[in-house]
């Protein structure tokens, strides 16, 4: 079944753009011209992907984000944000708020063609592994897709889920800001590795008083720790 895509952008000749080059592609595809339309229309349809600009009328891209990711229906769709080179602020909170990528404006259509589609398959590949990993009070679910701290579960993104993964099954191995990049987020060529430092800080407060676990090697990556921090 093709994955349906919801383009929430209140300018027409991006939409419009957007969506000839999904439905190219094989996709079906979706759209809505303002925030609040865009919030009702990914509650009704629970599309596979939502391609989210920020700067919306009647609702911000910004308040989108967050409501989608407040309610357990919706928290889980990725979420692609289009942003103005100008708009770094709001992109870091949008990562923050558990956007999965971003492409600033003006794009290449064949650049957020391939985002989506790496968002789309590393999601999919996550879901064909069954094994359970346990560190200490940390306990990763693939067959569930949950994690617990403390035996309580925490809510991550498909993105945070797959970053926790890639370091608990790499445990004691750094992971570079690039390879993370590569293995995470599917990009072959270096971008901006803030992405992953925003990420990275994302799940260290989710993990709360296991934040710990995840270790920042300084001037190269991350790894998570050996051994269990007191």
């Amino acid at each position: 079944m093709a994955s349906k895509i919801l383009i929430i952008d209140d300018e027409p000749d991006v939409a419009d753009l957007v969506a000839m080059n999904l439905k190219s592609e094989g996709y079906k595809v979706l759209t809505a011209d303002n925030g609040e339309s865009g919030l009702a229309k990914a509650k009704a349809e629970s599309p596979n992907l939502i391609v989210l600009d920020l700067m919306l009328p009647k609702m911000s891209g910004l308040e989108v984000c967050k409501a989608l990711k407040r309610e357990s229906a919706t928290a889980k769709i990725p979420i692609i944000m289009l942003t103005a080179k100008t708009e770094e602020v709001d992109r870091i909170v949008g990562l923050e708020l558990g956007a999965d990528d971003y492409v600033t404006k003006p794009f290449s259509p064949r650049e957020l063609l391939l985002r989506i589609q790496s968002v789309l398959r590393r999601i999919q590949a996550g879901g064909d592994k069954q094994e359970r990993i346990k560190i200490g009070d940390l306990l990763l679910d693939h067959s569930r897709h949950e994690v617990a701290v403390r035996g309580g579960r925490i809510e991550l993104t498909a993105t945070e889920f797959r970053l926790l993964a890639i370091l608990m099954e790499r445990r004691g191995r750094v992971q570079t800001r690039d390879r993370l990049l590569n293995d995470v987020w599917g990009y072959e060529s270096v971008i901006d590795t803030r992405t992953v430092d925003t990420h990275v800080r994302r799940l260290r407060e989710k993990l709360g008083p296991l934040a710990d676990y995840i270790e920042t090697v300084r001037g190269v990556g991350y790894r998570m720790s050996e051994t269990i921090p007191s």
